[in-house]
C-alpha cells in the first residue's frame, strides 16, 4: 500500500463518504481494487483470485475469493473536468460484502453512509441480492450512481441491465454513458452529456478520446435526448428552456443532475469492465460531482433526554453526535470501534458521553483505517469515518455525544438470524477460552446470537446462514486457538398462536420463615406475522402494587425466550396483564416473575399454538437442459415455484422454499447440473410448518416446556 499521510484540512464539501453494494460476484471488490490503484492509494492492482486485494485482507476472504466484512479505505481524487475540475476529494470508502449470510455489514455500512455505488454485472442484471441491497439502500435514503460492470463478459447487454433496474428495483436508473462495443470487443464509452468517446488500452490508466463510431451516433443522440429529459424533468427553470428548444449547457445539466442524484430522483448509470481496467475513472468523477458531501446530507436527528426530536448540523463546531457502527477485534490493538462523526470534533485522549448506555468513556486512540491497516490521528471532525481504541461498553448502534448535550441517534436494526447449531469444545483447556472467543465474535456480528439451551446445557450459535457460522468457527480456531466439535445445522423455527386465551400464574410457597407470593392473570393475544412481541398491563386499583409489573414482564420475556411448544422462541404475541393479587409480606419480585412465567405458559397451551418456519427467497440460474431436473427437486423440497426468465442460455428459476429443505444443497444442484448451476438463498419470512412435520419437530426436540423454579 502506497505510505499517503491523510490530508487532515479537508473542506466539508470535498468530501465523500460512500459504500461499493452489490450482489455477490458482480464486481465490487475488482471495482475498489481499480478505484485505489487510480487514485494512487495502491502501486498495484489487487487480484482476487491471487488473494492479494487490499480490502478482502482476512485469510478467510482470501481464500474463499469473497468479501466477509467490510472494509473502509480513504483515498483522493482530482476531476479533470466539470464543476469540480483540478479540486482534490477525500473518498472515505467501504466495501462490502455481497454473500447474504454478512447482510449485517451491508446494513450497518449504509446507515452511516452519504452515498452509494450499486454494481450490477451486464450480463445477469439485477440479482436477488441486488434488491436486498437496494432495499437496504433505500431505508435509508442513500443516493445512489449504477456501475454495469463485466461489459466484455459473453451476454452482455447494458440497455437491458438498466431496463431489469427501473422493473425489477422500481429505480428512475439513465444510462449516463454508451459502452462502445460489447462482449470481446468492449473498448470504451461514449459520454452522453459531453459528448466524448474513451478508449481504453494496457493496465487501464491511460484512455485517450476518439471520435464517437459512426453507426453509434444516432443511438448516442437518443440515450442523450432521455438523459437531458430526465434531468430537466427534475429542475423547473431547465425544463422551460427545454421546452423552449434551448440547447442546455453542459454544467447546468451536471448541476441539476447532481441535486436530483442527492434527492434520490435519479439513479445515473455506467459501464465498464473492472477487470478488464475499462470505464472506472468516469465512475470517480462522477462519485465527485453526483454524490453528496456531509454538508449536502440533511442536519441529523436525534433524541435529547427531554425525550424531544434535536437536530444536528455536518459541523466541528457543533456539539459532538457520532455513531458506533462496527465492532472489530484487531489482534495488534484491541478493540476497534468505527465511528461516523456527524457533528462536532472528537479528540484523541478525551472523555466521550455514551449517550445510549449513559456512560462515559474515554477515547484511547484515534485511527483512520486504510483496510487492515491505520493511520494515527488526532481528532476526527464532522463528516468523518474513523477507529476509536479503548471504548469499553460501545458497542453497535450507540451514540457518542457530549455530556452536556446529550442526544441518542436513530439505532441500527438487524435480522433475526434463522440457523443454528451446537458447539462444543473439543477438550476441558478450551471451555474458558470458547466463551471469550463467542462473546467477541457476538460483539463484532450483531446477527451472530449464542445462547445456553437450558433444556441440554449445550451451547448454540445462531446467525443468517450456514457459510457466516461456518466463517466464524474457521475464525475461532485461527484467531482465538480454539477448537470445537459443531454439530448439523439446524433451523431457527419460532413458535406463535392462533387465539385470544386467559391464564392464571400463581405461585405461592411457605417456609419456616418468610413465605413466597406471587399472583397474576395473563391474557395473550396473537399478533400479525412480523410484529414481534408486546407487553401491557391493565391493572387498576392496586390488585398489584406497581412495582410487581416489571417482573411480571421478565418472567413473561423469558418464557417467551425458551419458548413453550418445543423450546423455540414465542413471537407475534401480545401479552396483557389484568389482574391478580399479592400479599402485604410475603410478596417479591422474583414470586411474581415466576407467576408471570408460569401464567404465560397456562395461557399459552390453550391458544392453539403453532410452529412458524423460515421461508427462503431462492433464485437458481442453470442451462436450459438441467431447468426440468432442477424444478422437480425444487418441489419436492416444499417450494413454491414464482416463475422463470431467461438469460441467454440460461434460465433464472425463482421459488420460496422451506430452509429445512435446503441442507446440502450445494451439493446437490452440482450434481443435478455437472456443476453448472448456481443458486442463491435469504431468508424472506416466516410461515406456519405443516402439521405433520410439526409433530415431528417436538418428538426430535424433546422439549418438555415444563418451568424451572
Amino acid at each position: 500500500m502506497a505510505n499517503l499521510k491523510t490530508k487532515r484540512d479537508f473542506p466539508l464539501d470535498r468530501i465523500r463518504n460512500i459504500g461499493i453494494i452489490a450482489h455477490i460476484d458482480a464486481g465490487k471488490t475488482t471495482t475498489t481494487e481499480r478505484i485505489l490503484f487510480y487514485t494512487g492509494r495502491t502501486y498495484k492492482i489487487g487480484d482476487i483470485d491471487e488473494g492479494t486485494t487490499v480490502t478482502d485482507w482476512m485469510e478467510q476472504e482470501r481464500e474463499r475469493g469473497i468479501t466477509i466484512v467490510s472494509a473502509a479505505v480513504t483515498t483522493f481524487w482530482t476531476p479533470k473536468s466539470g464543476p469540480f475540475e483540478n479540486q482534490e476529494t477525500r473518498l472515505n470508502l467501504i466495501d462490502t460484502p455481497g454473500h447474504v449470510d454478512f447482510t449485517a455489514e451491508v446494513e450497518r455500512s449504509l446507515r452511516v453512509l452519504d452515498g452509494a455505488v450499486i454494481v450490477l454485472d451486464a450480463s445477469s442484471g439485477v440479482q436477488s441480492q441486488t434488491e436486498t441491497v437496494w432495499r437496504q439502500a433505500n431505508k435509508y435514503s442513500v443516493p445512489l450512481l449504477a456501475f454495469a460492470n463485466k461489459m466484455d463478459v459473453v451476454g452482455a447487454d447494458y440497455m437491458a441491465t438498466i431496463k431489469s433496474a427501473r422493473d425489477r428495483l422500481g429505480a428512475n436508473a439513465v444510462a449516463y454513458n454508451l459502452p462502445i462495443g460489447r462482449e470481446n470487443d468492449f473498448v470504451g464509452v461514449v459520454d452522453l452529456l459531453t459528448r466524448k468517446a474513451f478508449k481504453w488500452e494496457g493496465d487501464g490508466v491511460n484512455f485517450t478520446e476518439v471520435e464517437i463510431p459512426v453507426e453509434m451516433s444516432s443511438a448516442v443522440e437518443a440515450a442523450r435526448e432521455k438523459l437531458v429529459e430526465e434531468i430537466a424533468g427534475n429542475d423547473d427553470e431547465l425544463m422551460e428552456k427545454y421546452l423552449g428548444g434551448e440547447e442546455l449547457e453542459v454544467n447546468d445539466l451536471k448541476k441539476a443532475l447532481r441535486k436530483a442524484v442527492i434527492a434520490n430522483k435519479i439513479v445515473p448509470v455506467f459501464t465498464g469492465s473492472s477487470l478488464r481496467n475499462k470505464g472506472v475513472q468516469p465512475v470517480l468523477d462522477a462519485i465527485v460531482e453526483y454524490l453528496p458531501s456531509p454538508q449536502d446530507i440533511a442536519s441529523v436527528k436525534g433524541i435529547n433526554p427531554a425525550g424531544e426530536e434535536e437536530l444536528r448540523k455536518s459541523d466541528p463546531k457543533e456539539p459532538l453526535a457520532a455513531l458506533a457502527f462496527k465492532i472489530q477485534v484487531d489482534p495488534h490493538v484491541g478493540k476497534l470501534t468505527y465511528i461516523r462523526v456527524y457533528s462536532g470534533t472528537l479528540k484523541s485522549g478525551s472523555y466521550v458521553y455514551n449517550a445510549t448506555k449513559q456512560v462515559s468513556e474515554r477515547i484511547g486512540r484515534l485511527l483512520l483505517m486504510h483496510a487492515n491497516d491505520r493511520e494515527e490521528i488526532d481528532e476526527a471532525f464532522a463528516g468523518e469515518i474513523v477507529a476509536a481504541v479503548g471504548l469499553k461498553d460501545t458497542i453497535t448502534g450507540d451514540t457518542l455525544a457530549e455530556e452536556s448535550k446529550p442526544l441518542v441517534l436513530e439505532n441500527i436494526s438487524f435480522p433475526d438470524p434463522v440457523i443454528s447449531l451446537a458447539i462444543e469444545p473439543k477438550t476441558k483447556s478450551d471451555q474458558e477460552k470458547l466463551g471469550l472467543a463467542l462473546n467477541r465474535l457476538a460483539e463484532e456480528d450483531p446477527t451472530f446470537r449464542v445462547k445456553v439451551d437450558a433444556e441440554t446445557n449445550q451451547t448454540i450459535i445462531s446467525g443468517m446462514g450456514e457459510l457466516q457460522l461456518e466463517v466464524l468457527v474457521d475464525r475461532m480456531r485461527r484467531e482465538f486457538k480454539v477448537e470445537a466439535n459443531v454439530g448439523q445445522p439446524q433451523v431457527a423455527y419460532k413458535e406463535t398462536i392462533t387465539k385470544e386465551a386467559q391464564g392464571e400464574g400463581k405461585y405461592i410457597r411457605q417456609t419456616g420463615g418468610r413465605g413466597q407470593y406471587g399472583h397474576c392473570f395473563l391474557r395473550i393475544e396473537p399478533l400479525a406475522r412480523g410484529t414481534g412481541r408486546e407487553f401491557a398491563s391493565e391493572i387498576v386499583g392496586g390488585a398489584i402494587p406497581r412495582e410487581f409489573i416489571p417482573p411480571i414482564e421478565k418472567g413473561v420475556i423469558e418464557k417467551e425466550d425458551t419458548g413453550i411448544l418445543a423450546g423455540y422462541p414465542l413471537t407475534d404475541i401480545r401479552v396483557v396483564v389484568y389482574d391478580g393479587s399479592y400479599h402485604e409480606v410475603d410478596s417479591s419480585e422474583i414470586a411474581f416473575k415466576i407467576a408471570g412465567s408460569l401464567g404465560l405458559s397456562e395461557a399459552a397451551k390453550k391458544a392453539d399454538m403453532i410452529l412458524l418456519e423460515p421461508i427462503m427467497k431462492v433464485e437458481v440460474t442453470t442451462p436450459d437442459e438441467f431447468m426440468g431436473d432442477i424444478i422437480g427437486d425444487l418441489s419436492s423440497k416444499r417450494a413454491q415455484i414464482l416463475g422463470s426468465e431467461k438469460r441467454g442460455n440460461y434460465t433464472i428459476i425463482n421459488a420460496l422454499v422451506p430452509l429445512a429443505e435446503m441442507h446440502g444443497y450445494a451439493t446437490a444442484i452440482r450434481s443435478m447440473s455437472q456443476g453448472r448451476a448456481t443458486y442463491y438463498m435469504e431468508a424472506d419470512h416466516y410461515e406456519p410448518v405443516p402439521n405433520n412435520i410439526t409433530q415431528k419437530i417436538i418428538e426430535t426436540s424433546g422439549f418438555t416446556g415444563r418451568v424451572e423454579h
